[in-house]
């Protein structure tokens, strides 16, 4: 019995896990700032069941962090010296919804991914 439920288990986890959205790849994306469009390219690289990666924007290349996938959810945070900002959303496909508050204010944009 003991066995059974050891197997049901780990058969249940090797499952969640399969279900976890594939973020790795590199995802465009842009969001309107003071001075117009503002292009990001968001890297997610996977190692194990742990996640880093960088956003590319105009202040240069910054890290990510506290990056979570559950299932479809994904969150994570890019900081600096001054400020950090935490994302919030959802992947389907080749699309990542994000939103995210900046300045007081909830912000919202759609990453694609790109051909690698």
């Amino acid at each position: 019995m003991k066995q059974m439920l050891a197997t049901a288990l780990l058969t249940l986890a090797f499952t969640v896990a399969a279900f976890a959205a594939d973020i790795t790849g590199k995802w465009k994306a842009s969001i309107d700032g003071p001075q117009g469009a503002m292009d990001l390219v968001f890297t997610f690289k996977a190692d194990g069941d742990k996640f880093g990666g960088t956003v590319a924007s105009p202040m240069g290349d910054l890290p990510l962090s506290d990056i979570k996938v559950d299932g479809e959810k994904i969150e994570f945070t890019v900081a600096t010296d001054q400020f950090s900002v935490v994302h919030k959303g959802t992947v389907a496909g080749d699309e990542m919804t994000l939103s995210f508050d900046m300045m007081g204010e909830t912000r919202q944009m759609v990453a694609r991914r790109q051909a690698p």
